[in-house]
C-alpha cells in the first residue's frame, strides 16, 4: 500500500478507492439516517466530502492521462466513465489502473 503513494497512478488508485468508499457511506449510511431517523447531519458532511473526492478523481484522471500519454479512446474515457457509474471506481481500479 505504501508503494501506491510513490506514483501518480498509485495516488489515482487511492483517490478512486476513497471516492468509492465515500459513496458507499453516503448511500448506505448517511441517506438512510437522513430519511429513516430524520438525521441529516451525516449527509451534510458526506455530501461535500464525496463531491470533493469525485472532482479530485476527475482532475487527477485527466492529469495522469496527459502525463502517461494515455490514448483517450483506449483508457482515459473508460476511467472517466467509471467514476460516473456508482461504484465504478472499484471496477476500474481492479481492471485497468492496477495493471498500468
Amino acid at each position: 500500500m505504501i508503494n501506491l503513494f510513490k506514483t501518480r497512478i498509485g495516488r489515482l488508485r487511492i483517490i478512486a478507492i476513497l471516492e468509492g468508499i465515500s459513496l458507499l457511506v453516503l448511500v448506505f449510511v448517511a441517506v438512510p439516517l437522513k430519511y429513516a431517523f430524520n438525521t441529516p447531519a451525516m449527509v451534510k458532511v458526506m455530501g461535500p466530502v464525496h463531491g470533493s473526492l469525485f472532482l479530485l478523481f476527475l482532475f487527477n484522471t485527466l492529469s495522469v492521462g496527459v502525463e502517461q500519454q494515455w490514448k483517450f479512446k483506449e483508457i482515459t474515457w473508460k476511467v472517466l466513465l467509471a467514476c460516473m457509474i456508482p461504484f465504478g471506481t472499484f471496477y476500474i481500479d481492479r481492471k485497468i489502473l492496477s495493471k498500468i
